[in-house]
C-alpha cells in the first residue's frame, strides 16, 4: 500500500485534495471555515521561499554568466532588446485579456481594509515608482515581501559582484549558487504540504463563494489559452514575417518539441531536442546555444502572460480595482520578478506569491489558481517554448546567419553545427 501511495504524482495528490476540499465546502460550508489555518500555514511557507530564492537565482544568472554575455557581446545586446519587447508584448496580451473577460468577478477571496488600502497605495506618477523601486534597506524589504524592491537590490549586487576581484566574485558566486540549491530543495519540501493546503484552501472558498467559484477557475483557464493563442498570432507570427523566418518550416521543427512541453509542462525538458531542431532550421548551433538557455530565464513569454492574467484576477476576486497605472506598475513588477527563476520548481508560483505580497493582494488567490495551475502550464510551456525557438532564428536572421528559405531548406548541417555554405540564404 504505501509503495502505491508513493507512486503517486503530487499532482494527482493536488487534483485529488481539490475534490475532497470541493465536497467539504459544499457539504460543509459553515464548518470549512476552520480549515483556514492549514491554508495558512502553506501560504506563510510559500511566502518565506520568496526573498531567498529570488536572490540566488537573479545574482547567479547575472553575475554567473558574464564571461559568456561579453564573449557575445553583440548577440546579447540583441537577444536582450528583443526579449525585453516581446515579454512586454506579452503582458499587455495578459491585461487585455483580463480585463476583458474579468474572470475574477464573482469570486469572494477573504480581504480587509488592509489589504485594500495596500493595493490602493500604489505610485501612479513616473517618479514614484522609481522612489518605491529603490530600496533604502534591503532587509526592510526583505521582511516586507516588497519584490520590486528585492530585485532590484539583488541586480546592483550581482553587477558589482561581475567587477569585483575574481576570488570575491567566486565566493558570492559559490554561496549563492548553495543558496539557489537548498531553496529548491525548500521548495520542494513545501510543495509536499501543497495538497492539504491547497484543499483546505478550495474548501473555503467553495463554502464561502459556492460552487460558481468552479465556473471562474474554467473561465481563468479558457481565458488564459485564449490569450496565448492571440499572443501568437498578434506577436510571434508577426515577428516571424518581419525576420523572414520560414513560417511552415518553423513550425515543423518545432513541432515534436512543443508536443514534449506540452505533455510535461517543462519546456527544459524539450530544450536539448529544440537546440537540435533549430539547428537543423538553419541557425548556428553557437547562436541557438546562447539564445534559448538566455531565453529560458529573460523570454518566458507564456510565463509572464500567464502572471499578468493571475494576478490581476486575484485582484477582480478579491474586489480589488485596480487602476490603469496601477497595472502599470504591476506590468513594470512583473518584467523584473519574472526573471532568472526559470528551472525553479513552481518559479511561476513563486513570482505570482510575491507580486501578490508586493501590492497588498491576499495570498489565498495563489492556492485556488495553483488548483487549476497544470492546466495553466501546459499551455505556457509550450509557449515559452516556441518563443524561444523562434527568438534564436530571428537573432540568426538578425546576425546574418540564417541558412533556411522557404525555396532551399538546409540540406545537411556541418559537424561543429555550422551549415553548409551552399545552403546559406541571406534574403
Amino acid at each position: 500500500m504505501w509503495n502505491l501511495l508513493r507512486r503517486i504524482s503530487l499532482t494527482q495528490w493536488i487534483l485529488f485534495s481539490m475534490v475532497i476540499g470541493i465536497l467539504i465546502g459544499w457539504l460543509w460550508p459553515e464548518q470549512s471555515q476552520n480549515l483556514r489555518l492549514i491554508s495558512t500555514v502553506f501560504l506563510r511557507l510559500i511566502k518565506c521561499i520568496i526573498v531567498p530564492l529570488l536572490v540566488g537565482t537573479l545574482v547567479v544568472g547575472i553575475a554567473g554568466h558574464s564571461d559568456d554575455l561579453k564573449a557575445v557581446g553583440r548577440l546579447a545586446l540583441k537577444s536582450i532588446i528583443y526579449f525585453e519587447i516581446v515579454t512586454t508584448l506579452a503582458l499587455a496580451v495578459g491585461l487585455m485579456a483580463v480585463n476583458l473577460a474579468k474572470p475574477g468577478i464573482g469570486v469572494s477571496l477573504p480581504t480587509s481594509k488592509k489589504t485594500e488600502a495596500e493595493a490602493g497605495r500604489q505610485a501612479i506618477t513616473f517618479s514614484g515608482v522609481v522612489e518605491h523601486a529603490v530600496p533604502k534597506s534591503f532587509f526592510e524589504a526583505a521582511a516586507n515581501n516588497d519584490v520590486l524592491q528585492v530585485v532590484i537590490f539583488a541586480i546592483l549586487f550581482a553587477v558589482a559582484a561581475t567587477q569585483a576581484p575574481p576570488k570575491a566574485r567566486a565566493t558570492m558566486l559559490a554561496f549563492c549558487e548553495a543558496l539557489s540549491e537548498v531553496m529548491f530543495k525548500f521548495t520542494n519540501l513545501v510543495m509536499k504540504f501543497a495538497p492539504f493546503g491547497i484543499g483546505a484552501a478550495i474548501a473555503c472558498t467553495v463554502g464561502h463563494s459556492g460552487l460558481a467559484v468552479l465556473i471562474n477557475l474554467g473561465k481563468l483557464v479558457l481565458t488564459l489559452y485564449l490569450a496565448l493563442l492571440a499572443f501568437a498570432v498578434v506577436v510571434l507570427w508577426p515577428v516571424a514575417l518581419l525576420a523572414k523566418v520560414p513560417v511552415r518550416a518553423f513550425l515543423r521543427a518545432v513541432k515534436e518539441p512543443a508536443l514534449i512541453a506540452f505533455s510535461t509542462t517543462s519546456s527544459d525538458a524539450a530544450m536539448p531536442q529544440a537546440i537540435q531542431r533549430m539547428v537543423e532550421l538553419g541557425v548556428p548551433r553557437r547562436i541557438v546555444s546562447f539564445v534559448l538557455p538566455t531565453g529560458y530565464s529573460f523570454n518566458l513569454d507564456g510565463t509572464t502572460l500567464y502572471l499578468a492574467l493571475t494576478s490581476v484576477f486575484v485582484a477582480q476576486a478579491a474586489g480589488v480595482h485596480l487602476t490603469l497605472g496601477q497595472q502599470l506598475v504591476l506590468m513594470l513588477t512583473l518584467m523584473l520578478t519574472s526573471k532568472g527563476v526559470a528551472g525553479v520548481p513552481r518559479a511561476s508560483m513563486v513570482v505570482l506569491s510575491g507580486t501578490l505580497a508586493t501590492f497588498g493582494l491576499p495570498l489565498e488567490g495563489v492556492a485556488l489558481v495553483m488548483g487549476v495551475d497544470e492546466l495553466m502550464d501546459m499551455a505556457r510551456s509550450t509557449v515559452n517554448l516556441v518563443g524561444n525557438c523562434l527568438a534564436s532564428a530571428v537573432m540568426g536572421r538578425w546576425e546574418g546567419a540564417f541558412a533556411c528559405d522557404q525555396k532551399n531548406p538546409p540540406s545537411g548541417v556541418q559537424p561543429e553545427g555550422g551549415i553548409k555554405s551552399e545552403n546559406l540564404s541571406l534574403d
